[in-house]
């Protein structure tokens, strides 16, 4: 059903990212993770995702300077990012979709079944 469909996972936390990984690829997606942004930054532009799930608080370059780059970039300008964290002050939701995340939701509030979910619902609005 969604075997040719894409999602990048960029998330530091491997028992987080595997749980997401996991139920995404039992729904039939085709799902890659990176641990950090620079490698996030560099399957995103590779592997041309369909939809980009996006932590924010990762070593090194964080998702805010990781959305900055994608918006920047040809390949993944208008590939749609949600932004999965636990940050859930409203300063911070702000700064995501004003740096052009097109969703922006709470780790603590979705379980992997909620976000495949969600990630059904993107692909409905293509």
């Amino acid at each position: 059903m969604n075997d040719t469909l894409k999602v990048l996972l960029i998330e530091d936390e491997k028992e987080v990212a595997e749980l997401y990984r996991l139920k995404l690829s039992l729904d039939g997606y085709n799902v890659s993770v990176a641990s950090d942004g620079e490698s996030g930054l560099k399957n995103a532009t590779s592997e041309k995702p369909d939809l980009i799930f996006l932590d924010i608080k990762m070593p090194g370059m964080d998702g805010f300077e990781v959305l900055k780059h994608l918006r920047k970039n040809e390949v993944t300008k208008n590939t749609p990012i949600v932004i999965l964290s636990n940050f859930d002050e409203q300063e911070m939701i702000e700064k995501g979709l004003a740096l052009g995340a097109n969703e922006y939701l709470i780790k603590s509030q979705f379980n992997p079944g909620e976000l495949s979910a969600k990630t059904k619902n993107w692909f409905k609005k293509e």
